[in-house]
């Protein structure tokens, strides 16, 4: 954040003051006339823009503690409005500062401490002439509300505390409920020594806590008050001298170089009271609390807007320079594999050209050898062996011992064969290119030569149980025959004059992928 400007308006003086982050600058003195007025306005206009935040250290100072409907948005801000409205004539500076929510009988409420100044038109010039300038006005702030953060960083968390400082407009005094300000008072004073300023501040300090038990601000039985006492500098054994604790007040003194130390306030002008204290926490720690009205601070929200933008571009940039730099990381890892596949891929085919150059010499070109090899590998796939068509008819033997080979043929038929395999009764395989054919002679014994039923079952049984595991019945032959019309065909008469058992043929065919 960069340097603000901070005008310290009293009802003697104006001064103006450079915030910086570990330190205070004087900027310039005006006084509270016209001439001083001009030459604010002369001074503004040299630095237009300019960001600047008014805090007032006056007397005239009215607090009224008031409970409203717990109610949020633009309700609570109707109704506070219209409490404000009631109070004040005159709204320009007036404010609200929430001081918690009470359980009423029947409903919640919310404690509200209406402040305002008891005479605005003080002010309400300067403010105009910030105004005009067109200076970003930060708010406007008094005493007051600074001391719970002043408060605070010195330490100090009671309950009920009272913040007692010696200011250039004179000796400041903050009543603090639970870290909310309740009530304060300014009472000018003359140049006094330090044992004088400190008897002053112990009676104006009894005096206060009698006021605050008369309005019931402090509960009679509360017990003693903490009071935390801003001593000037060098003056601090005086003031412990003389603020003497008893059953109502509890006093704690500290001097006001250690409080610069508390706040990292290095470097404050000559003079400057504890009111360098205020001014440094108006510029660097404003509570979200203040008198001006929301059109005076117009140039000061759409400062903030545009900060907010910037950070926010500035926030995406970095999200995207970091998206970036992920993305060229990992583009330069894909790089380097592709490198280190592109340097395998050369050693390979090196290490190919090397083996292919101990091939002995053909002559034919390499890829005629590779069609040739695949051709091999595909013709080997296609090919069977006839020991399965063997095993298997050798199982079905031994279920029919009266089976008797005379021959057994194997062999393979390809696509014209299966042509004239169709003519005999077999469907031919449009996706077969070719079968395996296995045609078994034989005859049958243990049967009377004449009993042509017995021996057409026995042989249709045997054709039955060779079809199996791929293989198809493809025909039959029985040494006789039965015609439709039923005439009994064939030579059957020579076996049985001779003896010989009646002899068969079967034929069989598995279609190869």
């Amino acid at each position: 954040m960069g340097a603000r400007h901070v005008l310290y308006f009293t009802a003697e003086n104006r001064i103006l003051y450079r915030a910086e982050r570990h330190g205070l600058e004087l900027v310039g003195k005006f006084s509270a006339d016209e001439a001083g007025l001009e030459a604010f306005g002369a001074h503004l206009r040299g630095e237009r823009s300019a960001l600047l935040a008014v805090l007032a250290d006056l007397a005239g100072e009215d607090f009224h503690e008031e409970q409203i409907p717990c109610v949020r948005g633009a309700d609570r801000q109707a109704l506070l409005a219209r409490r404000l409205a009631q109070r004040y004539r005159d709204t320009r500076l007036a404010a609200a500062l929430p001081l918690g929510v009470v359980q009423a009988a029947e409903r919640r409420n919310e404690r509200v401490l209406l402040a305002s100044f008891t005479n605005t038109q003080q002010l309400a010039p300067w403010l105009d002439a910030l105004e005009e300038a067109g200076a970003r006005l930060a708010g406007v702030y008094s005493a007051p509300l600074l001391a719970p953060a002043l408060a605070a960083a010195l330490g100090a968390r009671q309950e009920r505390l009272l913040v007692v400082s010696a200011n250039r407009a004179g000796v400041r005094q903050c009543y603090l409920e639970r870290g909310r300000l309740r009530f304060a008072r300014l009472e000018p004073t003359v140049d006094l020594a330090p044992g004088a300023l400190a008897d002053f501040v112990r009676s104006e300090t009894q005096r206060l806590v009698q006021y605050l038990v008369t309005l019931r601000a402090l509960p009679r039985d509360a017990g003693p008050v903490q009071v935390l006492v801003i001593a000037p500098s060098g003056g601090r054994s005086a003031f412990e001298r003389a603020l003497h604790s008893d059953t109502r007040l509890l006093f704690r003194t500290v001097d006001y170089s250690d409080a610069l130390k508390a706040l990292s306030l290095r470097r404050v002008p000559d003079g400057t009271a504890a009111e360098a204290l205020y001014v440094h926490l108006a510029a660097r720690k404003p509570p979200r609390e203040q008198f001006a009205r929301r059109e005076e601070r117009r140039r000061y929200l759409l400062w903030q807007m545009q900060r907010a933008i910037v950070a926010a571009g500035a926030a995406a940039f970095c999200a995207c320079a970091l998206v970036a730099g992920s993305r060229s990381l990992d583009a330069a890892s894909i790089r380097g594999d592709a490198a280190e596949e592109l340097a395998g891929a050369h050693a390979a085919a090196a290490d190919y050209a090397r083996i292919t150059s101990t091939f002995p010499v053909t002559e034919t070109s390499t890829e005629n050898l590779k069609a040739a090899v695949v051709e091999f590998r595909r013709i080997a796939e296609r090919s069977t062996p006839p020991e399965r068509a063997f095993l298997h008819v050798s199982r079905v033997l031994q279920r029919y011992p009266q089976f008797e080979l005379d021959a057994l043929r194997w062999g393979v038929a390809l696509a014209a064969e299966q042509r004239d395999a169709a003519l005999k009764g077999l469907a031919p395989d449009a996706q077969a290119d070719a079968m395996v054919l296995i045609e078994l002679s034989g005859r049958v014994n243990a049967t009377q030569r004449n009993d042509y039923r017995a021996i057409t079952a026995h042989v249709q049984q045997f054709a039955a149980a060779l079809v199996g595991e791929g293989y198809e019945l493809v025909r039959t032959q029985l040494p006789f025959d039965v015609t439709p019309e039923g005439v009994l065909s064939g030579d059957i008469g020579g076996s049985a004059d001779t003896g010989e058992a009646p002899r068969f043929t079967v034929v069989l065919a598995r279609r190869l992928p």
